[in-house]
């Protein structure tokens, strides 16, 4: 059975949890679609806190012989997946930026040649000119 002050202090953390995410949703320093992943661990380890039947089932499951060493397994499980997702969505944006910068060189290289082009073009003007 999982100790009385460590589910309160768990329950506690949970809600804090929360309102720390809905917090940086409120303010806009989260997109809602990479949160959805914070929200569904934070359920489910509320659910694992609020039912300690639950979690007793689960650590007999995965053969740990503690509820509480599960619910930190749990948790660790989640802080793994949601590294991972980040990851994965910073790689995403790393190809993105990549092919921005290739973008914005190519860009750069056209404006160059065109300059060039407008500058020879009124040297040539500028003879053509002062020829009359």
């Amino acid at each position: 059975m999982v100790p009385f002050m460590l589910r309160v202090n768990a329950l506690l953390g949970i809600i804090f949890y929360f309102a720390i995410i809905f917090y940086l949703l409120k303010k806009k320093a989260l997109m809602l679609k990479y949160t959805l992943l914070w929200i569904f661990s934070g359920i489910i380890m509320a659910i694992m806190v609020l039912f300690p039947a639950l979690l007793k089932k689960f650590s007999l499951l995965i053969g740990i012989s503690t509820p509480s060493n599960a619910l930190f397994a749990a948790i660790l499980f989640f802080i793994l997946l949601i590294l991972m997702s980040l990851t994965s969505i910073i790689s995403r944006l790393n190809e993105k930026n990549i092919k921005l910068i290739q973008s914005v060189a190519i860009l750069e290289k056209r404006v160059r040649e065109l300059e060039n082009m407008q500058t020879k073009t009124n040297v040539a003007k500028d003879q053509l000119l002062k020829q009359y």
